[in-house]
């Protein structure tokens, strides 16, 4: 019963949330595009500051670093530790309405809220948070929206934040020079901003998705305590066993997802229209020359905030 009614709240969510973009969209029929993806930006800021207000911890990355995979390892854990049924993808309140045990979880990309506090250098609607900073080197993050721009992205969506148009035939070093969206200079900004704004926030706890990578049980442990959630070891086993890159291909090649379609391929046949791609450590040196690897590289260093220990070239990584 409880499965049956968080469906229900999930799916009436995303209804209204299409009926009010939809109500705007024909509120501002005779306005020009620029002002009309203004207006959707605020609207989208709006509701996302709704749910971060509710939320007990907010766990925040810019796309294409590893959030997915963290989600499904976390929407393990807490199933075993608090033996939530089923098989659904944590979402903001779905496993709290089966026990209220199990906290308010908001995942967000962070792209809308500043546009509707007004405030693009600050995190103050954040401030009073737990918040969770999952981060990933610029240049993989950049590479992978490349893809996700390419493969996957809505049309909208790339109105909305700034991607390269539809039919473009821009390359992955041009794309990652540039000033789109999730270029590298628009990843590094991003990251930028909350490392000078991290110290505001009491509660603050950074995952680096290479740490993952390298120790996934120490580094989802350090994230569950920091949640004050005793996870026992066999469950955290279990998670970090379920969550495996090989699980989650086989998940996705079989179309297994949340109700969203979150974890599904958009062509099965194209390798580089899945959400889990490669899960690479230092893979952007495999579309690069060398001379643009070195520029990258040194852009990184220049101007990418020391918190995040990105100082040097990523050697690759399975």
């Amino acid at each position: 019963m409880n499965m049956m009614i968080n469906e229900f709240l999930q799916a009436r969510r995303i209804l209204w949330k299409k009926l009010s973009r939809r109500l705007l969209h024909l509120r501002m029929i005779r306005s020009d595009e620029a002002e009309r993806l203004r207006a959707e930006r605020v609207l989208r800021g709006k509701e996302q500051n709704n749910t971060l207000q509710k939320a007990d911890f907010v766990v925040v990355s810019f796309g294409k670093s590893g959030r997915t995979w963290l989600r499904v390892m976390m929407s393990q854990a807490l199933r075993l530790h608090w033996n939530i049924p089923g098989h659904a993808m944590l979402g903001f309140d779905n496993f709290h309405n089966m026990n209220r045990q199990v906290p308010k979880i908001f995942f967000t990309h962070d792209n809308y809220i500043k546009d509707y506090a007004g405030q693009p250098d600050s995190k103050s609607p954040f401030y009073g948070k737990k918040v969770i900073l999952l981060a990933r080197d610029p240049r993989d993050t950049s590479v992978s929206n490349y893809f996700q721009w390419k493969f996957r992205m809505k049309p909208n969506k790339k109105k909305i934040n700034n991607y390269p148009a539809e039919n473009s035939d821009i390359g992955v070093f041009d794309y990652m020079t540039s000033q789109h969206g999730g270029s590298l200079a628009d990843v590094i900004g991003f990251l930028n901003i909350w490392a000078k704004e991290a110290d505001k926030i009491t509660d603050f706890h950074l995952v680096r998705y290479e740490d993952l990578r390298r120790d996934t049980a120490t580094a989802l442990r350090e994230l569950l305590d920091f949640m004050a959630i005793p996870v026992s070891d066999k469950h955290l086993a279990a998670a970090v066993e379920f969550s495996s890159y090989e699980n989650m291909k086989k998940m996705e090649e079989r179309n297994a997802s949340s109700p969203s379609g979150r974890l599904a391929p958009k062509d099965k046949d194209n390798p580089n229209s899945y959400k889990v791609r490669r899960a690479k450590v230092g893979g952007y040196r495999d579309y690069l020359e060398d001379d643009q690897v070195e520029q990258v590289d040194k852009l990184v260093v220049s101007t990418l905030d020391p918190m995040y220990q990105y100082t040097g070239p990523t050697s690759k990584q399975d």
